[in-house]
């Protein structure tokens, strides 16, 4: 029996990970094409071994990528394909509008070192890997409807990577790419930051690519204050742990900032304790600029509607509430200011508002 949407109208999502939302079929093709082992015969066996249930730990989620991303990363056919793929993916679960995310490096190998497959196939550079992807992405806002950027990931545990990547998000401004993000495991080295993602993001700064950056999802506040005013960014991935500093909260609120929350990505990562408030319960009393987001459905075994169906049924969340939420995510996307009101009209136009009332506002409602 199919399950009725929490929200059956167009929606806006701006976290979510390519390599996290990929076709448990289309590792299997990939793998048995590329003679790859992989863990599992069907699709199936591949999505239990690799999706999670219950709680672990961030490194144990990150783990789980390296079942699967030798059967993907470094092929041509197969970056383009999972590119062209997510934006059905999307369709399909209503959005209109999507930013997805992911790390030029890992995508052209999953290891940091070469390793020894399929050589003639497995030796994409960075710069090849941001061109397929756009050349996907962009066959697939074509063929299915939907509004597709990406952001490109610098890796807290690479920055040698981080300046590179800069110069991609600058290369490929006219071909899908809208900002550079900071991604990987933030418990590393006390949270601290590389000077290489630093220098990358006064780059960015200065050449005018907007940026996000993963903070306070599995460490502590601080991460987000090095996030905020180190890195300048304009958007929190997560953020969840800047409610430990009412002060930081307050001025971050006034400024507008805004938080990409995943709410059954943090009950799967243990980012959230279920014993605890979820921290969108705040944002939301608080009428603070957030979205919702599915952060990695392959790995969570979800779609969009799961996180949605989380925060109304547990957490009390209405229709106006979401109209809200996305509402913020349009205006908080990295879309130029024209797309952007095109972008507004067109959740307007869906929700019932009369965008007289809001079109001329950046602020969140």
């Amino acid at each position: 029996m199919t399950q009725t949407p929490a929200f059956d109208k167009p929606k806006v999502e701006l976290h979510v990970h390519l390599d996290g939302a990929i076709k448990p079929e289309t590792i299997l093709y990939y793998g048995r094409k590329r003679g790859i082992p992989l863990p599992a015969n069907t699709a199936e066996e591949l999505q239990n071994i690799i999706g999670v249930d219950e709680p672990l730990t961030l490194p144990e989620f990150l783990a789980k990528f390296d079942y699967y991303m030798p059967a993907i990363a470094g092929c041509r056919e197969a970056v383009k394909r999972i590119a062209y793929e997510f934006v059905e993916m999307k369709a399909k679960e209503g959005v209109v509008y999507v930013e997805v995310r992911y790390s030029p490096h890992l995508l052209a190998n999953s290891k940091v070192d070469p390793i020894p497959w399929n050589q003639a196939e497995g030796d994409l550079t960075p710069d090849e890997v941001v061109a397929l992807v756009s050349q996907g992405l962009q066959e697939g806002e074509r063929d299915f409807g939907v509004k597709v950027r990406s952001i490109l990931c610098c890796m807290r545990h690479q920055p040698n990577w981080s300046l590179e990547v800069v110069e991609l998000c600058k290369k490929y401004q006219q071909l899908t790419v809208v900002a550079i993000d900071l991604a990987g495991d933030e418990t590393i080295e006390g949270s601290s930051l590389f000077e290489g993602h630093v220098k990358a993001y006064e780059e960015a700064l200065k050449s005018g690519i907007h940026r996000t950056v993963h903070a306070g999802e599995a460490s502590s506040v601080e991460v987000v204050r090095e996030a905020v005013d180190k890195l300048k960014t304009e958007r929190l991935g997560h953020g969840y742990h800047t409610l430990e500093d009412e002060a930081l909260y307050n001025r971050l609120r006034q400024e507008n900032m805004h938080f990409e929350v995943c709410p059954w990505s943090s009950y799967l990562t243990g980012a959230w304790k279920p014993e605890t408030e979820h921290a969108v319960v705040r944002f939301r009393k608080d009428q603070a600029n957030y979205s919702l987001n599915t952060d990695d459905p392959l790995i969570f075994k979800s779609t969009l509607d799961t996180d949605y169906q989380m925060t109304k049924r547990d957490m009390g969340f209405t229709d106006e509430e979401f109209k809200r939420l996305n509402i913020n995510a349009a205006k908080s996307s990295f879309l130029p200011e024209g797309e952007k009101m095109e972008l507004l009209d067109l959740l307007y136009k869906a929700y019932g508002i009369p965008s007289s009332a809001s079109a001329g506002s950046t602020k969140n409602v």
